[in-house]
């Protein structure tokens, strides 16, 4: 500050402002001040005759001023070589740049700049509504219930919709949504959520205790990643992963500086997981980490694969023998497709295995609202049921889960309707389950659609579409184009996507933001599009496709 007075009463004084000094700090600070913000300094009065003449500021007063300017701002604290040097190295491909280029060009199109289509097509992400899926009535009567209880008097709504809502708000402190709620989630929601996987499982037992309401799946998966985080060097924790994989994962191992520890799915059998795959990867990175935690996608995003009861044996008793803390993301469990395919949950597995298992794999598993026949995102609905822990550590993550306080009310809200649908013989049901149906049926239909179509498109492959909501087919890029994505300094399915992007206004995800094997290529796409969009679409695709490998032939 003193270094700043002084060099104030300097300009001050060689600008002729009178008397700099004899004001102190505050007469040179505002003399300085005037000068760098272009108006005149305070003098004496003068005669008006005098103060009516023109004043002219020199070019040497106006660089001063500037110089002066400069200095009074200070560099800031927060820059790119400052910041998280791990939230720098972060990457999530969903939300990455080839959908930044997509908002771009939205931006041109509202401005009238032409284009060789009117509309971006967000194929991007599993965004359910905002592809045109309709909500399902019964979740949003009860949620709208809940979020203003006068309508509990309205009989526009069925019974069993106030009969769930009252019951949802009797947990709610003040009856209200907008209260928070216990850190772990509302207590009579979590006695649903174990109900319901006791009814999804045949009978096998489950302790609202165990169950612990989330910020959709992804908050469940981030949490139990960094409780299970540790060690230095060659000690700290390794991560397995599939490849693909959803980028949550790699994301949040990033995050939190663990290891990510690659095993690949087996594309020729239909992206199926092998166990000796998992035997490979995990000798590997013994040599440079702590592999303790395997993350399981079933049925598979971005893979679409359904996992067979025989192969998730396999993987129990892998993680039971190895000491692995076992992760199963099953939030897609109501999307299955294919005739002969069948969800099976780990949690059910584990237990008709046997006590020696059931007792002692530590299993986190994890369901939302954002997908099934809900697609419920914006809730941020889900929960995750834990076995196994040791006591002092659900201590330690109930405190971590304390720090947020509680997820958002309305997806505990939302998540309730998911576990405690409308049963035969109540009002709602007939409305429901044709809802219901016709979503999942429509899904099903897609899926198939959009394999046959890739299928049928040379220098394309696409496997069965088993389960979730997304083809990731494998593209040739032929050798020019993967010269001319260098230049650009892209991967080559980037190149690829983000030139279908500017051609046809279709937005889709490169396999390399998913991970893929060297020299393979892909790009996921949702399957969520109305079917009579999805088949311009899919058309739109196949003749970008073979006008690209004739360019680059």
């Amino acid at each position: 500050m003193h270094r700043f007075v002084l060099t104030a009463k300097q300009a001050a004084a060689s600008l002729g402002c009178r008397n700099p000094g004899s004001g102190g700090k505050s007469a040179a600070l505002r003399c300085a001040s005037s000068l760098a913000a272009d108006r005149p300094p305070r003098g004496p009065r003068l005669p008006r005759l005098a103060r009516e003449g023109t004043v002219r500021w020199s070019s040497a007063a106006e660089a001063s001023a500037v110089k002066i300017n400069e200095k009074a701002s200070r560099e800031k604290i927060l820059t790119l070589e400052s910041m998280n040097p791990l939230v720098k190295a972060l990457e999530y491909a969903v939300r990455g740049p080839i959908v930044l280029k997509a908002g771009e060009i939205e931006k041109e199109l509202r401005k009238g700049i032409k284009k060789p289509f009117t509309e971006v097509i967000k194929a991007n992400i599993g965004d359910a509504h905002a592809m045109g899926q309709r909500p399902i009535t019964f979740l949003r009567q009860v949620v709208a219930l809940c979020t203003y209880p006068n309508l509990l008097d309205s009989p526009s709504f069925p019974e069993d919709a106030k009969k769930r809502a009252r019951r949802i708000l009797q947990g709610c402190g003040g009856n209200s949504l907008g209260s928070y709620t216990a850190s772990p989630g509302i207590n009579c929601i979590r006695e649903d959520v174990a109900s319901y996987i006791e009814r999804r499982d045949g009978g096998v037992p489950a302790d609202p205790d165990n169950i612990y309401l989330t910020t959709g799946a992804s908050d469940g998966i981030t949490t139990i990643l960094k409780i299970l985080v540790s060690g230095g060097g060659k000690s700290r924790t390794g991560v397995m992963i599939p490849i693909p994989q959803y980028p949550l994962y790699s994301a949040a191992i990033s995050d939190l500086d663990a290891i990510q520890v690659n095993y690949y799915l087996d594309e020729e059998n239909c992206w199926a997981l092998d166990v000796n795959e998992l035997r490979r990867s995990l000798k590997e990175a013994k040599a440079y980490c702590n592999p303790k935690v395997l993350c399981i996608i079933n049925p598979g995003n971005p893979t679409g694969q359904v996992q067979n009861r025989k192969s998730t044996e396999d993987v129990i008793h892998f993680a039971w023998e190895e000491k692995l803390f076992l992760l199963a993301d099953e939030v897609y469990q109501d999307n299955v497709y294919s005739e002969g395919c069948q969800f099976h949950s780990f949690k059910k597995i584990l237990y008709e295995m046997g006590p020696e298992y059931y007792n002692n794999v530590e299993l986190a598993s994890f369901h939302s609202t954002s997908k099934g026949y809900m697609g419920e995102c914006g809730y941020r609905g889900g929960y995750m049921e834990v076995l196994n822990l040791h006591p002092e550590i659900k201590g330690q993550l109930v405190k971590l889960l304390s720090v947020r306080l509680c997820p958002p009310v309305s997806g505990q809200a939302a998540m309730d309707v998911v576990v405690n649908p409308p049963i035969p013989g109540e009002e709602s049901y007939s409305q429901f389950i044709k809802e219901k149906e016709s979503v999942l049926n429509n899904l099903a239909k897609k899926a198939k659609l959009t394999e046959d179509m890739f299928n049928n498109i040379p220098g394309m492959h696409c496997n069965p579409l088993q389960g979730a909501m997304y083809a990731f087919p494998q593209i040739f890029i032929p050798s020019k184009a993967i010269e001319e994505a260098k230049v650009h300094k892209m991967a080559p399915d980037m190149f690829y996507c983000m030139k279908l992007l500017e051609e046809t206004g279709i937005c889709v995800v490169p396999g390399s933001g998913f991970g893929q094997r060297e020299g393979s290529y892909h790009f996921r796409m949702t399957i969520l599009p109305p079917a009579e969009k999805l088949k311009i679409l899919l058309e739109k695709m196949k003749d970008f496709h073979i006008k690209f490998l004739e360019k680059y032939a």
